[in-house]
């Protein structure tokens, strides 16, 4: 619930503090005295619409903060949770506005977007007044009320899971046959296609070894030549060995007749011989290296433009043409298998279907008999709301061609506020004071099921006095003995059953200006006496006033 409403800087409100008890709390005050503003402050903390009007006169921002006490498994904490952000302790939500239009929103300290805070502040507080009844605008919402009162708040939950699992199984399906179609219209080409790559069998990283090794034969051509041409030299008939081999042999024969003279010479040419010698044998060896088989460079080259010509026609790299075959292979096989694995998907959509449905229509007749049962519940509550001529009716439409993941059926609060007038939508049909009395009539009605912890009522007794006031009142306790309530209210007789009683004033500004400012005070049972004795009378309290509300606190308890 509600436990602490701080403004600061707001409309006229210079700085306020309230703590809030639970039970019924009531808000009273003259016409303007800032009443609304307390509201309008409340809904700015829960991401309501920020405005740079609602700042002070003169100021730069206002600031509003709301502090509630909840469950460790409400809904609110939950979605904190999913969402990644601390709920700890009690939920603060925080809101300031600047007076440039500007706002900052957080919970728990922790910035969050104002459409995170108006999610979360949705599980905590309900806010609603004669233009406001956001329950009964939302046709959803009917649902989700009728749900709450007939207990099926948990088969709601597996009708959606049965819902996403058909359609998953339907999306599944429609791939899967979305597939097999358009396999289907490349068979033709698939087929061919299998079969033209199986032949030409490429491998992973063939394209990088019959490069290299054409790069190789090549090179081993250009370089061949040459080597050839060394070894005709060193071994034909230009070759210098012969001569140096004669010319060493006379030089030995003369260095006997000059000793000393020529045995470093002779010495020299045989070890040019020698190198010589091994000169050929050297050049003979790489000049075998250089040899390879023409046809097998043209071998090679043919590969080598088959495989890159079929990467041009099937428009990816040499590369990934190993990749490709297995894919096409795999496509193949999936459009031989296609219509296998269709009827199987088939199968287990339409089972899905089936329970799904089978589920729905199950909730739906569950929630035609809670329909009947909550319309009763409502009605019974109308007389005594001086709405006694009036009927209220749960319109369920089940459409088994519409389902969504909450069933089959559309669920519509339907009124007819005057026998012999047409039924029609309760939003179009009741004027707002009839419609905050079905309001109140369906939450009472409901109880705690369906509801946030904390119920807000803006001047739902508008227009209304006696008897119907009293039934207001009436109504507002039972509910506050099973949620918070907050009422702002002109009937005493509504006052009159609040276990907190708020009074709205005006006065002057504690800075001393000639600037009106809003306060709140809690009524002591005599001050509260008086208040209600004045809501009686106007500004003068007559000591009939004073009786009356006497008499009305004590017939409340």
């Amino acid at each position: 619930m509600l436990i602490q409403l701080s403004i600061r800087d707001i409309v006229l409100i210079e700085r306020l503090d309230l703590a809030f008890e639970s039970g019924l709390s009531v808000l009273t005050g003259e016409t303007g005295a800032g009443k609304s503003i307390l509201l309008d402050s409340l809904s700015l903390a829960l991401g309501g619409r920020g405005d740079g009007g609602l700042v002070r006169h003169g100021l730069d921002r206002g600031q509003v903060t709301a502090v509630f006490d909840v469950g460790a498994q409400h809904p609110a904490r939950l979605h904190l949770r999913e969402n990644g952000l601390d709920d700890d302790g009690d939920l603060i939500f925080r809101r300031v506005q600047s007076a440039d239009g500007r706002t900052k929103a957080s919970i728990n300290d922790q910035p969050v977007s104002v459409q995170m805070m108006r999610q979360v502040g949705q599980y905590l507080v309900e806010i609603h007044g004669q233009h406001d009844d956001r329950a009964l605008v939302d046709i959803n919402a009917h649902r989700a009320l009728l749900d709450a009162f007939s207990g099926l708040t948990d088969e709601v939950g597996k009708v959606s899971g049965l819902y996403k699992i058909w359609r998953d199984a339907d999306r599944a399906l429609k791939t899967h046959r979305a597939r097999v179609e358009a396999a289907a219209r490349e068979a033709d080409y698939l087929r061919a296609s299998v079969e033209e790559l199986e032949a030409l069998s490429p491998r992973d990283g063939e394209e990088d070894e019959l490069a290299d090794e054409r790069a190789r034969m090549q090179k081993s051509e250009r370089i061949a030549g040459d080597i050839a041409e060394a070894c005709e030299f060193l071994n034909g008939n230009a070759s210098p060995v012969p001569l140096i081999a004669s010319l060493v042999r006379r030089l030995e024969r003369k260095s006997h007749e000059a000793p000393g003279l020529l045995e470093d010479t002779v010495q020299l040419l045989d070890t040019a011989l020698d190198n010589l010698s091994n000169a050929q044998m050297e050049a003979e060896a790489a000049l075998r290296r250089t040899e390879f088989d023409p046809r097998q460079l043209e071998r090679v080259e043919e590969r080598l433009f088959s495989l890159r010509a079929a990467g041009r026609k099937y428009s990816v790299p040499v590369a990934n043409l190993p990749a490709l075959a297995e894919k096409m292979v795999a496509d193949l096989a999936e459009l031989d298998a296609g219509e296998e694995r269709l009827g199987q998907l088939e199968t287990a959509a339409e089972a899905a279907g089936i329970a799904f449905h089978s589920a729905a229509k199950s909730l739906s007749a569950k929630r035609h008999k809670g329909a009947t049962a909550l319309a009763d519940a409502v009605m019974a509550e109308l007389p005594a709301l001086k709405l006694e001529r009036a009927r209220f009716m749960v319109n369920v439409t089940a459409d088994a061609d519409n389902a969504t993941a909450e069933g089959i059926d559309t669920v519509e609060f339907h009124v007819q506020t005057n026998p012999g007038t047409r039924p029609g939508p309760i939003m179009k049909v009741a004027s707002g004071g009839e419609l905050s009395r079905f309001l109140l009539a369906l939450k009472v009605a409901l109880a705690d099921r369906g509801s946030a912890p904390t119920l807000v009522f803006d001047e739902i007794d508008t227009g209304v006095g006696g008897a119907v006031a009293d039934a207001i009142g009436q109504r507002l306790k039972r509910l506050s003995a099973t949620v918070q309530v907050l009422s702002v209210t002109h009937a005493p007789q509504v006052a009159a059953r609040a276990a907190t009683h708020l009074l709205i004033s005006k006065g002057p500004a504690s800075d001393g200006s000639d600037k009106i400012a809003t306060r709140v005070a809690t009524m002591t049972p005599e001050h509260r006496a008086e208040e209600i004795a004045r809501m009686l009378s106007g500004a003068s309290i007559t000591d009939e006033a004073r009786a009356a509300a006497a008499s009305l606190l004590a017939g409340s308890g």
